[in-house]
């Protein structure tokens, strides 16, 4: 079955003789026990079945089930998810669940500003430790490995937000797997539509669900996939259970519900985003654009090599600076500036005040985050209205600045 059929179908186990068309949402904080001998059955695990909605719900399971088929697809490698609350709790159930005090995780300097506060701030009591490198200096990464007898994990987001520098994932599974490591990788700007890191040799993806993979900006929801079956079920599960960073049914069941157009969606965002980000390039107040379909960007040959399509997200730097850009956002009309990505509506930030406002400038700036920075997440309007739209606000900036 080809990806974008396995999007659409849901393939619900039908009890009972009730034949739902569309996925059932199991509203239910516990299920009930035919006897008392099946309650200890199923805590014994003697038994499989379910019990309180934190531990497994049936809703949340085809979710799961479901996006482990397509991150997996093609890779003849058995996967299982679990799906959590948000990208974050993705995260830090991840790290929390196969890491443990001691351990040091080498990662990038161009995350997206919350997992860096998360690595710094949160995960570094207890007692876990990162270093920021740039992860295509392969040269600079085996040195690490060889000298940190303590590196568990290489943790990547690619494309990176918001700048769209790309890792190659082939050649880090391939390292990680040299020093028997593992490598984590944030597949948030890019789902299994477009790239796959489990093919690539990645040992676990993470999604924040409530972008791109549900698409309708209506709910709010996290996953972890894996191949490392055991492992799952050992660790990362119980992590789940104990913090109480599951999902929910009804967040769930719109995620399911919008994946349901996940491939239509993004054959028009990323066709969308290459003529916005070519019509940016050649812009009198647009210093550079970063959209991984223009052959100048730094990674663009790594996105060729990997990715399927070069992706519905891009970046510009307004000339003038914070100033401007938060001008030139306050002078659209049809664009929506919100704190979030992946919606079918056109999307803008200023990463400087927002999504990296706890990131100190001289380390954003390094990166290249600058106060001019403006973060278009493209929808799926028609693109004319789109171009429209952006010219009028360029149009209104300029005779600001003149």
């Amino acid at each position: 079955m080809k990806i974008n059929t396995l999007v659409v179908k849901d393939f619900v186990d039908h009890k009972q003789g009730i034949k739902s068309h569309q996925l059932p949402i199991y509203a239910t904080s516990s299920f009930e026990f035919e006897d008392a001998q099946e309650a200890v059955d199923i805590f014994n695990k003697t038994k499989n079945g379910y019990v309180y909605s934190r531990y497994a719900n049936p809703t949340i399971d085809h979710v799961a089930a479901k996006i482990a088929q397509l991150e997996g697809l093609g890779s003849d490698k058995e996967c299982i998810a679990y799906l959590t609350s948000s990208g974050m709790s993705a995260i830090s159930s991840v790290m929390l669940g196969i890491l443990e005090k001691g351990d040091h995780v080498i990662t990038q300097k161009d995350l997206y500003g919350g997992t860096t506060e998360l690595f710094n701030k949160v995960l570094t009591k207890s007692g876990i430790d990162f270093t920021y490198i740039d992860l295509n200096d392969i040269s600079g990464l085996k040195n690490l490995l060889e000298r940190n007898k303590k590196i568990k994990c290489i943790y990547a987001e690619t494309p990176a937000n918001p700048t769209l520098t790309c890792v190659d994932i082939l050649e880090l599974s391939t390292l990680s797997k040299q020093y028997g490591i593992f490598l984590i990788v944030d597949n948030t700007f890019c789902t299994p539509i477009i790239q796959q890191p489990l093919k690539l040799g990645a040992d676990f993806v993470i999604h924040s669900t409530t972008k791109y993979l549900n698409g309708h900006g209506n709910s709010i929801a996290g996953v972890i996939v894996s191949p490392h079956v055991d492992l799952m079920k050992g660790a990362v599960w119980p992590t789940i259970k104990l913090l109480g960073s599951n999902s929910n049914p009804m967040d769930a069941w719109l995620l399911n519900l919008g994946m349901k157009t996940l491939a239509l969606r993004l054959e028009k965002q990323c066709s969308n985003a290459e003529v916005l980000a070519r019509f940016l390039d050649a812009h009198v107040l647009v210093n550079h654009v970063n959209h991984l379909s223009l052959p100048n960007h730094n990674s663009h040959a790594i996105a060729l090599k990997q990715m399927k399509k070069f992706g519905a997200m891009l970046s510009f730097e307004v000339t003038g600076g914070m100033e401007s850009a938060l001008r030139w956002i306050d002078n659209l009309k049809l664009c929506t500036h919100a704190p979030t990505l992946g919606d079918v509506d056109t999307l803008v930030l200023h990463p400087a005040s927002s999504s990296h406002i706890a990131i100190p400038k001289i380390e954003r700036e390094a990166v290249g985050i600058s106060d001019g920075l403006i973060r278009i997440s493209v929808g799926i309007e028609d693109i004319e209205d789109l171009l429209a739209d952006i010219t009028q606000a360029f149009n209104s900036l300029n005779n600001t600045l003149k």
